[in-house]
């Protein structure tokens, strides 16, 4: 049986592709929970359409993306924390690495940021996902606070 996917089912496909499963699975429990409809000639064409559609959206997306990926890669970030010789007195995660580049004038949402905690100065880079095609390392520097 050929259907076509509405939303991501883990094991099976993503939103939007066409796979084959046994008649039992379509039947019974992908096309009742709304995971799937079946795959006829029309809901074919019609997410060929779509697709298409989508296409040049994503494509104008992508773009900005790597937009915003070349201004990341040309900021210099450097964060202040309270520190004891290298050690630092708490830990830098991501909701400071967003607050740094908000100062510098780039806005993105923490959970695109993958850093992990940090308790010492020095240097070090996170991971920032602007879209599923494009992700940027961020180089960042800890430094101790002047008092």
């Amino acid at each position: 049986m050929e259907l076509i996917l509405k939303k991501d089912v883990q094991n099976l496909g993503f939103k939007d592709d066409i796979v084959t499963v046994k008649n039992g699975y379509g039947r019974n429990y992908l096309i009742p929970q709304g995971f799937a409809q079946l795959a006829t000639a029309s809901a074919k064409k019609v997410l060929a359409e779509n697709l298409k559609q989508r296409a040049h959206k994503e494509a104008k997306i992508i773009a900005d993306a790597k937009a915003t990926a070349e201004a990341l890669k040309a900021l210099e970030i450097k964060i202040a924390a309270k520190a004891g010789g290298e050690k630092l007195f708490g830990s830098i995660t991501n909701i400071d690495i967003v607050e740094a580049l908000e100062k510098a004038g780039q806005s993105i949402e923490r959970k695109f940021i993958t850093s992990g905690i940090v308790k010492r100065t020095g240097k070090y880079s996170a991971t920032v996902r602007l879209h599923r095609d494009v992700i940027v390392e961020l180089p960042y520097e800890i430094v101790a606070e002047k008092a």
